[in-house]
């Protein structure tokens, strides 16, 4: 029976386009009504689609390895992936505490980009810092960039850094900067370099929702998250930025970027659409693998 072919207690539509909630039950009516010319086929084949190509930026301390769980399901899918190691991250073997901007961090997303052949397009997506990262890329190369795709991730407005959203949620009982490390390698008299997490606290703060196995691979894979960057703050303009399509995901049970911050942001620069995946922590890609591919799939095909 439809949708709407039962009498219920409650109909209620979710804040968020095209959500309807019954009886606590979400059901996507994408693929009903036509809003915000945003509208959804699910039979549409990937081959057919403006862009198949997704490349996954990783956030702060993450590397390419993080995704593999989404690599792996997006493929199968028959859509192409790239996974970006930033600066420093991953295997890139270049030491963070010598990273002293975000256009550094970034290069390997936007030479990667850049060096895309004429005329196509690829959908980005960034978890944590990485919002801000593909921000930057948005910003450069809007004509390359069908889509862009948020997850629990930082989503700036011109003129802001990545340390003032985090600054919005600071205070004494606030895991993060309980987690946090800082490390000075130009000595203690001279600003950080780059901060660390506890290990101790890695999954409360970011996994405490994934399985163990993810988390031992993060607490031997995780690296530390160059300072610089997070203090730059974003020039982001209409006519380059604003004219990419945004999604965001927001992760409800996340400890590291917590849903009223990620929500303060969608207010402060309201995405295309928002979607909400319930149960995930701040890595749903090792916490709800599944159902964030579900998304990214729906997310490719809104035309």
């Amino acid at each position: 029976m439809g949708v709407l072919g039962k009498k219920r207690k409650s109909l209620v539509f979710d804040m968020h386009p095209l959500l309807l909630v019954q009886d606590d039950v979400r059901f996507d009516l994408s693929s009903v009504f036509y809003c915000k010319l945003c509208i959804t086929l699910k039979g549409i084949k990937v081959d057919d689609l403006e862009t198949n190509h997704f490349v996954l930026v990783h956030g702060g301390g993450f590397g390419a390895w993080c995704w593999y769980k989404t690599i792996a399901l997006l493929e199968e899918a028959g859509y192409k992936v790239s996974a970006i190691d930033l600066t420093g991250s991953g295997v890139h073997s270049f030491d963070t505490n010598n990273i002293k901007s975000l256009s550094q961090y970034v290069k390997p997303l936007t030479d990667f980009v850049e060096k895309l052949p004429e005329g196509e397009k690829v959908i980005l997506v960034g978890h944590d810092f990485g919002g801000a990262c593909i921000s930057y890329a948005m910003e450069l190369f809007p004509h390359k960039v069908s889509k862009a795709v948020f997850i629990a991730a930082a989503m700036l407005t011109s003129g802001q850094s990545t340390l003032d959203i985090i600054s919005q949620k600071e205070g004494s009982d606030d895991l993060m900067q309980q987690a946090q490390i800082f490390l000075y390698a130009n000595g203690n008299d001279h600003p950080p370099t780059a901060f660390d997490l506890d290990k101790s606290l890695l999954r409360d703060l970011l996994f405490n929702q994934s399985p163990a196995k993810d988390v031992a691979l993060a607490s031997v894979s995780m690296r530390p998250t160059p300072f610089a960057p997070v203090l730059e703050k974003l020039s982001l303009s209409d006519l380059k930025y604003g004219i990419v399509r945004r999604f965001y995901i927001e992760t409800l049970e996340d400890n590291a970027i917590t849903i009223t911050l990620q929500e303060a942001m969608i207010n402060a620069s309201p995405p295309e659409k928002v979607f909400r995946l319930k149960g995930a922590d701040h890595s749903p890609f090792f916490s709800k693998p599944q159902a964030l591919h579900k998304l990214l799939v729906e997310i490719s095909k809104i035309l």
